[in-house]
C-alpha cells in the first residue's frame, strides 16, 4: 500500500512537470505544486482523525476528492479551491470532538 502511495505521488507529480513543459505557464506550475503541497500537508495531519474511524475515513475520501479537483486544475484550469480546504474540516471536527470531550483518544 505504501508503495501505491509513493507511485501515486510521483506519478502526480510527473503530471504536473509534463503538463508545464506543454504550456510553459510558470504561474500554474508554482499553484499546481503549492497546492499538491497542501494536500500532502492535510493528508498527514489527518492521521491524528485516525482515533474516530469514521471520521477518518471521511477525511480520506475528503483529501481523495481534493487530489482528484487538483486533476481538473491541471486539465481544465478551473481552481476550486473549497476542495482542496475540505480535509480541514475533518480535523477542526476531530480537535472539536477532542476539546468537549477530554483527550479520551491519545493523539498519534
Amino acid at each position: 500500500m505504501k508503495a501505491l502511495i509513493i507511485l501515486a505521488i510521483l506519478a502526480t507529480l510527473g503530471l504536473i512537470v509534463y503538463t508545464f513543459k506543454q504550456d510553459k505557464n510558470f504561474k500554474k506550475l508554482l499553484i499546481t505544486l503549492g497546492t499538491f503541497t497542501g494536500i500532502l500537508t492535510l493528508a498527514i495531519l489527518g492521521n491524528i482523525t485516525r482515533p474516530i474511524i469514521p471520521l477518518f475515513i471521511a477525511h480520506e475520501i475528503l483529501v481523495i476528492m481534493a487530489w482528484g479537483t487538483l486533476f481538473i486544475y491541471v486539465f481544465k484550469d478551473k481552481y476550486y479551491w473549497w476542495w482542496f480546504v475540505s480535509p480541514l474540516v475533518t480535523i477542526g471536527l476531530f480537535l472539536f470532538l477532542e476539546f468537549l470531550g477530554g483527550s479520551g483518544h491519545e493523539l498519534v
